[in-house]
């Protein structure tokens, strides 16, 4: 399962079964404000994909420090770790809501207000799909 994590919604990506393939399933709307992040809604789709490692994209500076939406997903990571005992990972997503931007925009057909709304999915399926290529699309 890819997560890319954001102030205001989660974007979720699941593999195939055999691992090559990652599609969006769903936009989790969080407020972190409010301390609502989504958490059981992350658990109960990972009892129903029997997902076994979580990837979260990891949005590090370009100098590759680590600021604080970086440090908001390895909290998040820790979190669901901590709750569900399941295996989380990290691929560096620099770019990857740019490029998904991009990716949308070039399809031509999809208005503004449309990207908005599923631009974070979009981001979680290029996170999982970069980490399920750089990891030999081992099974998540």
């Amino acid at each position: 399962m890819g997560l890319d994590v954001g102030s205001k919604t989660v974007g979720v990506a699941i593999s195939d079964p055999m691992g090559w393939t990652a599609q969006g399933i769903e936009i989790i709307k969080i407020n972190e404000a409010a301390g609502q992040f989504g958490y059981k809604r992350v658990k109960q789709l990972i009892d129903e994909y029997e997902v076994t490692t979580v990837c979260i994209g990891l949005p590090k500076n370009m100098n590759n420090s680590i600021g604080p939406r970086a440090q908001a997903s390895l909290d998040y990571g820790k979190k669901l770790e901590e709750l569900y005992h399941i295996n989380v990972v990290y691929q560096d997503e620099r770019l990857t809501t740019v490029q998904a931007e991009r990716m949308l925009v070039e399809q031509g057909n999809v208005s503004r207000a449309k990207r908005k709304k599923v631009i974070d999915k979009v981001a979680a399926v290029m996170i999982l799909q970069n980490y399920l290529d750089a990891s030999g699309n081992k099974f998540i």
